[in-house]
């Protein structure tokens, strides 16, 4: 068995690897799940619930958005304390695939429930525990989802295979969105009432169809891998063992791989906190009604997808890193201004910039890894992505309820967010791009951009 830490480089005599092409239907059917996550991730916690459930019956935008806030982070505490277990057993049971279906739909049976979510005040709480609580087991999902990623492409194409993925992600919200700005809200061509919000508690329903539905293809076309560990199954309390020795190793044989996990874990919280508060910000800053809310979320994907079509080609030809830095840096620069402009039009210029930038920077943070994981241990490694990235998740939603609670005004939120993404930049600058580090001895085989 090997007992090298998942992220340490391979043996300098090992022979390049031959040519790997990916397989198209793998390819399609991996990217695809990332479609069906558009509806927990644009629908749910983006554009349409959370602007729901932080509306005046859940107690006006400020008081909610801290509710969801805390809320998130909770969540996020729960991740970073198990994904790295759940990665390391699923490689080492040979159940990655399984894993990823029994927790994808658990994601989709806690959207669902979101139908529950009456516009009452103490449903606030309820809504915000169903969601965190989707997050959890969407974050399980997508440690395993994200594991496939170096089997299905091949180091040579990973970029443009995750930006494809990222990129149908964006896609399928597109799609998404629109049924539900067409069929549920403006007005709905399916005619539900809005008497008690059925309309938008319906739009639950849909996502929870959506998500199962996207994720059949990859649980029937993608093999399941080998498992790397015979005999029993260890326990919990072993596998967290193995974890913390894999730390140790990682720290003595691969610290790039350490530094990465840490500076990828800020910016990537800040990054997700765009999405997470980038519906309500418009709502309660900015004056979008829910169907401009909606419009602007359909449009903003068209520029991410885009975004990560042309970063996924940039990253096979000028590594990770280059893709990331100059993405974080037009992030800062077009969130900066949406502290100081009011008004639909100033939101809608910086908010497609944002949107064209946040996708190549999150899809070759995935690759970034990917280039450096080896062969049986992606699970483990895309665990400790999941954990660190969980580690210092409480920031960017808790320094968003922070400025919002002692400025007084939701639009103070931005600040949080970007300071969160500058610290992450600047943490970046100290990891070496994993071409660099293949060149002098590190994990992967392909040649140096």
């Amino acid at each position: 068995m090997d007992t090298a830490p998942p992220g340490s480089p391979s043996p300098p005599s090992a022979p390049p690897a031959a040519p790997f092409t990916p397989r198209r239907s793998h390819v399609w059917a991996w990217s695809l799940w990332d479609a069906g996550s558009a509806a927990f991730n644009a629908v749910m916690t983006t554009f349409v619930f959370t602007v729901y459930l932080t509306g005046d019956p859940f107690g006006g935008e400020d008081h909610a958005s801290q509710v969801l806030g805390y809320g998130i982070g909770a969540a996020g505490v729960v991740v970073a304390l198990l994904a790295p277990v759940v990665g390391q057993r699923s490689d080492g049971a040979g159940r990655r695939k399984l894993w990823l279906g029994v927790n994808t739909m658990l994601t989709a049976l806690l959207t669902a429930l979101c139908f529950l979510v009456y516009p009452e005040y103490p449903f606030l709480y309820l809504g915000v525990a169903l969601l965190a609580l989707a997050n959890v087991f969407d974050e399980f999902a997508v440690v395993n989802y994200n594991a496939m990623l170096p089997g299905i492409a091949g180091r040579e194409h990973i970029g443009r295979v995750s930006g494809q993925g990222w990129a149908l992600g964006y896609f399928g919200g597109i799609v998404a969105l629109s049924i539900v700005l067409f069929g549920f809200v403006s007005p709905g061509f399916l005619g539900l009432p809005e008497e008690e919000a059925l309309n938008i508690r319906a739009v639950a329903l849909f996502s929870g169809l959506w998500i199962a539905l996207f994720s059949i293809p990859v649980l029937f076309v993608v093999p399941e891998i080998r498992p790397t560990h015979r005999g029993p199954r260890p326990s919990v309390l072993r596998s967290y063992r193995q974890l913390w020795a894999s730390l140790r190793e990682l720290y003595r044989d691969a610290p790039q791989t350490l530094w990465f996990l840490l500076s990828s874990a800020v910016f990537r919280d800040g990054l997700n906190a765009v999405f997470t508060f980038g519906g309500v910000i418009a709502a309660g800053t900015f004056g979008f009604t829910l169907t401009e809310v909606i419009v602007f979320a359909i449009v903003g994907n068209v520029a991410a997808g885009v975004g990560a079509l042309a970063g996924g080609q940039l990253d096979d030809r000028v590594g990770p890193k280059r893709v990331i830095v100059a993405s974080l840096v037009c992030i800062l620069l077009a969130g900066t201004p949406l502290l100081f402009l009011d008004g639909t039009a100033a939101f809608w210029v910086c908010g497609l910039l944002l949107c064209l930038f946040v996708g190549p920077a999150q899809s070759a943070s995935r690759t970034f890894l990917g280039r450096l994981t080896r062969t049986g241990h992606e699970g483990a490694l895309y665990g400790l992505y999941a954990t660190t990235g969980r580690a210092v998740s409480f920031l960017a939603p808790t320094l968003f309820a922070v400025f919002v609670s002692v400025l007084g005004a939701q639009r103070w939120g931005i600040l949080g967010i970007l300071l969160v993404i500058g610290a992450g930049l600047l943490l970046l600058f100290g990891a070496r791009d994993p071409e660099r580090v293949r060149d002098l001895g590190g994990a992967g085989t392909t040649r140096r951009a």
